[in-house]
Order: structure tokens, then sequence, then C-alpha cells
């Protein structure tokens, strides 16, 4: 079972209501300081929520089928912490008929900076999760801040006069998922490059297309086990190029060890890679993550490739492991004065696996023919979609198949936006 982001948000507000309810007198239930305090408590437990879920834990991974639905989930967590903070700070959460105390006492001037700076920053958290103009490294450092800002919003929690005691059925649960989000964000700001699995590589080979670069890796010690389609933080040992970035693996494994990633420079950070790598240069690689794998109990299936999104289906095609490749059908879209890898590559690539290739240039109508054609040589209700592309092309294939009665369940991709 996949979690999904609804199912945390609510469950956590759910969660929260039934606990602090229990703390205070039900004829004050109805009450907009009962909900501020509700809320407030609610604002806390989604940081607490969001720290745990950055913390790359591989089980926690799991619980959402991926890291990159993991972080659509973290993004929310954070805008609905927000929210709930806003309605926390601008309602008074105390009564007169509640017994009420700070559970640490802190003098006013600092309880007060607590609660101000802790609103001050939730909203800075969620400004750069929402900020998409802000350049990867700028945010990326920034960022950093979100645990020593989740510190002072516990400080609030703490010093903040209400009827939730530590030893009280909310103040367990708030005790508990914060301690988890503490853990987690000191794991991922300080231990996570110590003990995440993964390894160091050199790079061995360098080739040039255009605005993109494929390089060819290997392992200096020792190597990581992954699976076709997964994809690892690249983090090059050179000024400059040492941001982990995630990139699809481009290759299956092998018995050498060694790693492909085909890289589009589309940001000031792969732009800068894709002029400054050189065979030599020494990366950390972090990894496997993802779990965009291939379907071996799939029917029919099409691949849809677009762009640098050709890249995990690069690695399907390498890997030997499973078979079936006669069932599939992959389509590569691509722009002609900038494919890359070349179109020819590709197709040499699915004649020797067995699959079947379509070409599909930019303005091209192969992709839709392909989708129809696939839809009444089989039911529909078995074409099965595997899509690694831009959201612009994704809203399209979904409304091929629609149209081609096929199910929107049956498609499946990966987010690459983890910001």
């Amino acid at each position: 079972m996949i979690v999904k982001t609804w199912q945390v948000i609510s469950s956590i507000v759910l969660i929260t209501t039934i606990s602090v309810l229990l703390q205070i007198p039900n004829e004050t239930w109805g009450t907009a300081a009962t909900a501020s305090l509700v809320l407030g408590a609610s604002a806390l437990a989604c940081m607490a929520t969001s720290c745990t879920l950055s913390s790359r834990w591989s089980f926690v991974e799991k619980l959402f089928g991926g890291l990159d639905q993991l972080y659509q989930t973290h993004k929310w967590l954070g805008i609905w912490a927000l929210v709930f903070a806003v309605y926390h700070f601008v309602f008074k959460a105390n009564l007169d008929s509640w017994d009420a105390s700070p559970i640490l006492e802190l003098p006013k001037y600092w309880a007060r900076l607590a609660r101000q700076l802790s609103i001050v920053a939730l909203g800075f958290i969620v400004l750069l999760a929402l900020n998409r103009n802000i350049p990867y490294h700028v945010w990326r450092w920034w960022h950093k801040l979100s645990g020593p800002f989740f510190l002072i919003v516990i400080l609030h929690w703490l010093s903040f006069k209400s009827p939730i005691t530590l030893d009280s059925s909310a103040g367990i649960w708030l005790a508990l998922i914060c301690a988890i989000g503490v853990m987690a964000a000191f794991y991922k700001l300080v231990l996570y490059p110590l003990l995440a699995s993964g390894g160091e590589y050199k790079v061995v080979a360098v080739s040039h297309g255009n605005k993109a670069v494929h390089l060819e890796l290997a392992p200096v010690n020792r190597s990581f086990a992954f699976e076709a389609g997964q994809f690892g933080f690249l983090a090059l040992k050179e000024a400059g190029l040492r941001e982990p970035h995630p990139f699809t693996i481009a290759s299956a494994p092998t018995n050498t060890g060694n790693i492909h990633f085909v890289i589009r420079a589309l940001g000031d950070y792969t732009h800068r890679l894709s002029e400054q790598v050189k065979v030599g240069m020494v990366a950390d690689v972090y990894a496997p993550h993802g779990h965009f794998k291939r379907m071996p109990d799939a029917q029919t299936e099409i691949w849809i490739g677009a762009g640098i999104g050709i890249s995990p289906f690069i690695s399907w095609l390498e890997d030997k492991s499973i078979g079936h490749f006669e069932s599939e059908t992959l389509v590569y879209c691509f722009e002609p004065s900038r494919a890359f890898p070349s179109v020819e590559r590709i197709k040499e690539m699915a004649a020797d696996s067995g699959v079947r290739f379509v070409p599909n240039p930019s303005d091209g109508d192969a992709l839709a023919e392909t989708i129809r054609r696939v839809a009444t040589e089989v039911s529909p209700q078995q074409v099965q979609i595997s899509f690694c592309g831009p959201k612009g092309l994704l809203k399209h294939v979904e409304e091929l198949m629609k149209a081609n009665n096929i199910p929107v369940k049956n498609i499946r991709y990966e987010f690459f936006e983890f910001r």
C-alpha cells in the first residue's frame, strides 16, 4: 500500500484533534480558542512529519512509493503547517476555564520572541519551497535552516501557555513526533553524507551532445546495488559542482560496477557540470533511490521517454534480467536538433533487446498513433504506460489515454521537481 499526501495530513489533524480535545472541557470544544489550539498543534505535527520525510530513510521512501512522491507530501505538509499556524497566531489559543501553563518556563520576552520567530520560520520555509526563481544552490543552503527553525517552533510549543502537559495524550503525541523529526533532521543535515548508501566514483568517460553530457563513472573502492530505472544524487568533488543533484542512472547493473548518467544542461548547476566535467574527476553518488522499475507482469506496455527522460528506459533496455521485451513499445520523443542520445543509438539498443521502437520528433504524431494502435491490438484495459518527461507532455499522454479508453490509473511516472 502506497501512502498518499491527503492520508498523511488528514491523519495528523485527526490524531492531533482527538488528543487535544481530551485535555480540555467538552463545553469549550466549539470555541475559536480550541480551534487555534488544535491547529497550532497540527502545524507542529505537520512540520515534524515534514522533517521526517526529508531524511531520505529508505523505509520511509518505500512507504510513499518513491522519493519523488515523498517530496510532494513533504512540500504540502509545509504549506498546511503554515495555513494552520496563521490561524493559531491570529486567534488566542487559551481560555480562562482551561488549566493552562507552559511546559517550559521562559521569560516573557523570550517566549514572545519564540512565538514570533516560529511563524516567520514557517513562512520562510514555505517561501523557499514554492519560489522556483530561487537558484538551487541558494535554495539548498537556506533550506538547511529548516532544522534550526523547527527547534524554534518546538521551543514555542514548550513555552506556550496551554492545557497540554507533557504527560498528557497530546503532549506524548507531540513529543514523540517532534523527537522523530529532530532525529530525522539531524540525520539528514549531519549524518546522511557519512552513512548514506552509495559510494565514491571516478569519471572515466565524457561525451557531449547539444546542451547535454553523457558521463561514465567507475567505483573507486566499492559500487552499490541498484535496479534499472532508479536514480542517485551526484556530487562532484570540484568547486561549484559539490551540490548533490538527482539524476537517473542511465545504465543497468554490470559486473564492473560502472554507472552512466545522461544530463541535460537546463539550469545553472547542470550548465556548469556540462562545461567543466572532465575525465579523472571524483564524485560522491548517494543511491539508489526511486521505484520507477519495470513491470515484469505487464502484458502490454508502452514506454514513453521525452528528451533526457529516455534515461530510465536506456537502463531498462540494458537490463536483461526480466525479459519479455516482445510486449514492450518504446516511444522516444525528441527535438531533432538536440536529440541526445541519438535516435540511431536508441533504435539500435531497442532492436538488440527486441523492443518495438517508435521515434517521435517534436510536433510529430507518432506518439498518438502508437497509443491508438496498441489500444486496438489488445484490450485498452491491459495497456500499461510508463512515462518520463515534462509535465506538459504528461498531460497530453493522459488525454490520449482517455481518448483511447485506457484507464488513467494505468500510467506511472516520477516527479523530478524536488522543491
